[in-house]
């Protein structure tokens, strides 16, 4: 009778021991991970805000208003659009300079997103890869970060999107010829630093993901242009580029290519094993490119995997597990969901945003877990996925 109690018990012994292993390991992470706090809110010596816009009401005025006093603050006289204010985020970073010129041309700032791509163009690489980030004064950051070859993606699209080929021309031609020729045999380009700011030795998704884009644009502003050679070539690369990216990275469109494959049956999509959701998949779909299911079924799934306890969205799986949201991320997703026509998604996602902002009114670069504003405040690139979001709900964006 002892020996058959000992067996029913041995079950509930052996789960309560998991149980606190678990629960070890979840207070060690949050040790090592401790809550981070606001850094800043507002820029220093800025009165209270009183921005005016074009917009005219809607359900994110408030927040649309502010984000866009932010993004007035954070681009100086010259153009260069500061990530943040302070420390290590005043500086300028090709990728969320072009999302802010986007948002102006998205809500009719012709002149001051011409201001933003003219200091791009000031700072363009004639050859290789756009450095990481810039001074506001047009200098690379000698800081031992790695060229990023994204750079030359975003910069394109913003391009287009504001219809500045004409101008900008020189800045087109030398960055999608810099993809065209990254370009390796097997039709993708080598590793390179991406939004994550970290070496990566792996190809990742954050890097493919604006490249597609950028080729996309860069084909319109060549055929609207006149440059008939230049398209058929970024075509030729954009095709390329295209066919390894749904062979590498498809169907779960992860961080990295996914290290096995597990085929179920015939007739039945095969899952990857590994590579890890990341919030840059939203790139691969409207407003970046045209809508197809198995991207639409990747987002979505990126989007429930990465949504962390407090409801905002941490960059991607493979990211440290500590419970706190970055609100660039949070927002691309908004903006893919409102492209997408899921506006219920959207306007979680905004409200969400909304209702997170710091005591002055701008948009935190992150939430932590106990709800409240952390990072740098206000941030330049979720300022800008704030007004695009708020405008996809508005009216439907171009795709290039």
């Amino acid at each position: 009778m002892r020996e058959g109690g000992r067996h029913r018990w041995f079950p509930y012994v052996v789960i309560a021991v998991l149980l606190a292993i678990l629960a070890a390991g979840t207070i060690s992470n949050l040790v090592r991970n401790p809550q981070p706090r606001l850094v800043a809110d507002g820029i220093p010596g800025r009165a209270p805000m009183r921005a005016e816009s074009s917009l005219d009401s809607g359900k994110y005025d408030d927040l649309v208003r502010h984000a866009l006093a932010d993004l007035d603050g954070l681009t100086l006289p010259n153009g260069a659009t500061l990530a943040g204010w302070d420390g290590p985020w005043r500086y300028v970073w090709p990728r969320d300079a072009s999302f802010v010129a986007v948002a102006r041309c998205a809500v009719g700032q012709y002149d001051q997103a011409l201001k933003v791509l003219s200091f791009l163009d000031s700072v363009r690489p004639a050859t290789g890869r756009w450095q990481a980030r810039y001074t506001e004064h047009g200098d690379h950051v000698d800081d031992g970060r790695a060229a990023q070859l994204d750079g030359s993606g975003w910069v394109l699209w913003a391009t287009w999107f504001c219809r500045a080929g004409a101008t900008y021309w020189d800045m087109v031609r030398e960055s999608a010829d810099q993809i065209a020729t990254e370009l390796a045999p097997d039709g993708l380009p080598a590793p390179s630093s991406d939004y994550w700011e970290r070496r990566e030795k792996a190809l990742t998704l954050g890097t493919v993901a604006p490249l597609l884009t950028g080729l996309r644009s860069a084909i319109h502003i060549a055929t609207d242009q006149h440059h008939p050679a230049e398209a058929t070539r970024w075509r030729s690369a954009l095709e390329t580029l295209s066919a390894a990216t749904d062979r590498v990275f498809g169907p779960d469109y992860a961080r990295t290519p996914a290290e096995a494959t597990s085929f179920v049956e015939p007739g039945v999509e095969p899952i990857g094993i590994g590579g890890g959701a990341d919030a840059i998949v939203t790139v691969l779909g409207p407003p970046f490119a045209t809508a197809r299911e198995v991207v639409s079924t990747a987002i979505d799934h990126a989007h429930a995997a990465l949504t962390q306890p407090n409801g905002g969205v941490t960059p991607g799986e493979s990211w440290r597990a500590d419970g706190v949201s970055w609100t660039p991320q949070t927002a691309l997703f908004a903006l893919s969901a409102a492209a997408r026509g899921d506006h219920a998604t959207a306007d979680t996602l905004l409200s969400w945003l909304d209702q997170h902002r710091t005591s002055t009114g701008a948009l935190p670069e992150k939430v932590n877990r106990d709800l409240e504003p952390a990072g740098e405040a206000p941030l330049a690139w979720t300022a800008a996925l704030v007004v695009l979001a708020d405008s996809a709900l508005r009216n439907p964006l171009p795709v290039p």
